[in-house]
């Protein structure tokens, strides 16, 4: 027997035992996690350097941070949330239980993203331990120093049976994907994504894919552009480029081009100083590879800002290129990488039109100050999401729902709605033995009369309406007496 089946035959015969059910050891596990966080910050700290060059800070901002937010958020709601849900009573239904029951999955897979390795892997994990599942964690084998810290530390921390760490290559989550899970959860590239749906399609698996794609960001004429270019600049540049989210190109009129490369080497300069290679706060790129691959993707673009990479330092500074083509190479695939292509639009109609043209987009970004503009772009588009005048901060509010669309993903999570995904929503109703008359308008034989009184029942659709209607009789009522005695008296 592998490793991986051997993680997960273990990660089974705990589930089956029943101990993840208390919500005591939920809450417990979760406090575990929570402490992991706030102990081992220094060598989460030094593997994601190592990694991906990112500063203790920025590690703390962007990978540790939210997973604290998400563990204190559902500490404080585990008991809202995993408490049976009553539903709306109807004539049926009035002498009867009916509800709604959270109940755990079962067995998750949670294969994590090398761009955000903490991050990306632990916020599942919070919602999966709070649902009251078992859940096997893989980390991206491409971040190998944060992947072999997270199978090292992680154990000591949380149940070994329930929550093992399954490091490994391609091979090792491949047999992974053989076994059958309750919910498969992966964060990565669409192509992957194809082949983990395709793996879970044997068992019949649901899947939670969280995707990427080309997230545009549209930039009207009338918007404030030091502001705006200002946030475009930070969302595109954190982590080098290397987020799902980061805006992959801009569109605007050709008189706003100029504007917007002039406001964007200032935030530049701001953000990351006038060398950017030996300023603390800015990244590498992953590997050599990838590397490579952006690098590529740059041939043949018109650079306006930047260009300069070193290979031996995965190093690639913040670049803009101007007057891009919608058929260029670097508009064939996700960048991932810290190159902002400029596409020259007529206005918002042809902004929307190229962006719905294209595969469903992760999110959708767009700078302006007029709501028609907004609500056009929500309304004639379609994204994982919309942010108006701001990048990536969507991601950081848990009342939203995290997800893709499409090309982008399917499913979603974060906070309440990460529970919700990892849970089965058990509906039920219990009944009981008396009141049989009232059921033989459902026993043959099928009369005139029992169908009436069918489609009475039926048909009132809640005690809601019917008290709405009982309401509008008794006032009716109480209107027809009143008049007779007013008309008596006259």
């Amino acid at each position: 027997m592998s490793r991986e089946e051997l993680a997960f035959q273990r990660a089974r015969k705990a589930f089956r035992s029943g101990r993840t059910r208390p919500l005591e050891f939920r809450r417990q596990q979760l406090k575990n996690l929570l402490r992991f966080m706030t102990e081992r910050k220094k060598e989460i700290a030094d593997a994601v350097k190592k990694d991906l060059g990112k500063s203790e800070r920025g590690t703390e901002l962007f990978e540790t941070l939210g997973c604290e937010g998400e563990l204190h958020l559902a500490l404080e709601h585990l008991s809202e949330w995993a408490a049976p849900r009553p539903v709306e009573r109807t004539l049926l239904t009035l002498s009867d239980q009916a509800y709604v029951r959270p109940e755990p999955l079962g067995l998750v897979l949670i294969i994590g993203a090398w761009n955000y390795p903490w991050a990306v892997t632990l916020q599942p994990l919070v919602g999966a331990i709070a649902a009251g599942n078992a859940a096997v964690i893989k980390p991206s084998e491409v971040s190998s120093h944060s992947a072999k810290a997270m199978a090292e530390l992680l154990p000591q921390y949380l149940d070994q049976d329930l929550f093992p760490v399954v490091p490994g290559g391609v091979g090792e989550t491949q047999e992974l994907l053989r076994q059958r899970w309750d919910h498969i959860f992966y964060t990565g590239s669409s192509s992957v994504g194809r082949l983990v749906m395709e793996a879970a399609a044997a068992h019949l698996t649901p899947v939670t894919l969280e995707l990427g794609g080309k997230s545009p960001c549209y930039v009207h004429p009338d918007c404030d552009l030091s502001v705006a270019c200002r946030r475009i600049t930070w969302g595109k540049f954190v982590n080098c480029g290397q987020t799902c989210i980061a805006p992959d190109y801009v569109l605007c009129e050709p008189s706003v081009q100029s504007r917007v490369v002039d406001e964007m080497r200032k935030c530049i300069k701001e953000f990351y100083t006038e060398n950017p290679q030996s300023f603390e706060d800015y990244g590498r790129i992953i590997n050599q590879r990838h590397f490579q691959r952006i690098v590529g993707l740059m041939e043949g673009g018109t650079v306006a800002l930047g260009g300069d990479c070193d290979e031996k330092d995965r190093y690639i500074g913040p670049t803009v290129l101007k007057d891009v083509s919608g058929d260029s190479t670097i508009m064939k695939e996700e960048i991932f990488g810290p190159v902002l292509p400029i596409v020259p639009v007529s206005g918002l109609d042809e902004a929307v039109q190229f962006i719905t043209e294209r595969e469903k987009p992760l999110v959708i970004y767009v700078f302006t100050q007029d709501k028609k503009v907004i609500q056009k772009m929500i309304s004639e588009t379609s994204s994982g999401a919309l942010l108006a005048n701001d990048c990536l901060v969507h991601f950081t509010v848990s009342a939203l729902p995290f997800g893709g669309v499409g090309h982008s993903g399917m499913g979603c999570y974060k906070g309440k709605h990460t529970f919700e995904r990892l849970s089965h929503m058990r509906s039920c109703l219990i009944k009981s033995l008396h009141l049989e008359p009232v059921n033989g308008v459902r026993y043959p034989p099928h009369t005139l009369r029992k169908v009436g009184w069918a489609r009475l029942l039926l048909l009132q659709v809640s005690l809601r309406r019917v008290r709405r209607l009982t309401m509008l009789g008794l006032m009716a009522g109480l209107a027809a007496f009143v008049l007779r005695r007013f008309l008596l008296r006259s």
